[in-house]
């Protein structure tokens, strides 16, 4: 979706690159912020059952595509338990931390699939929210059922984890789509404003 202001201006190659890079940083540190901001004010349950890293991950991968939206989903809870670690209570924990990344990659790039068809029909991005969303959960018990031998994640507490986290996949697959709207809109806007 990003991909269509720039273009209609006849912007070169590295200027894209870092749009994107600059847009892919706020979204990172917005990955880390929200999750802090829900655990202080709700405790760590708050975090599971509103999962407030997706929301910013899954408007990463619908925003700047696939691609982009892979590294964000990757590097999201990468930078968040780096970050945390320096002050001592890491989020998310060292155990969960491959499983997140792994998840939310999948997440972000899911839903980066839709990235073009948003800007021709932004109604596209409620589809490709729930999409993403079970495809990301399934990658999320799967990778749990390939490590149970070797992992403190077993398969059991991963279902109970989805299963909690059910009411904020199910916020964040109505107003995600909105704020893309909103943000194609706008990109819209601009190009008719060229």
């Amino acid at each position: 979706m990003l991909e269509s202001i720039p273009a209609g201006k006849k912007v070169g190659l590295k200027v894209k690159i870092s749009i994107k890079a600059a847009v892919s940083a706020f979204i990172i540190a917005l990955a880390v912020l929200l999750p802090q901001v829900v655990h202080l004010t709700l405790g760590a349950a708050g975090g599971v059952k509103w999962l407030p890293m997706y929301l910013p991950v899954l408007i990463g991968g619908l925003v700047l595509g696939w691609k982009w939206g892979l590294g964000i989903g990757i590097l999201s809870p990468v930078v968040s338990f780096a970050v945390t670690s320096l002050i001592g209570n890491p989020m998310p924990a060292a155990t969960r931390l491959p499983y997140m990344a792994v998840e939310l990659a999948v997440f972000a790039a899911v839903s980066g699939l839709f990235s073009n068809a948003i800007v021709k029909n932004a109604w596209t991005a409620f589809p490709a929210v729930l999409l993403a969303e079970v495809a990301g959960r399934a990658a999320f018990i799967a990778t749990a059922a390939v490590f149970e031998s070797v992992s403190a994640l077993s398969v059991e507490t991963v279902w109970a984890q989805i299963q909690t986290g059910f009411i904020g996949l199910i916020l964040q697959a109505v107003i995600v789509p909105f704020i893309v709207m909103a943000l194609a809109k706008l990109t819209l806007s601009e190009k008719k404003g060229e």
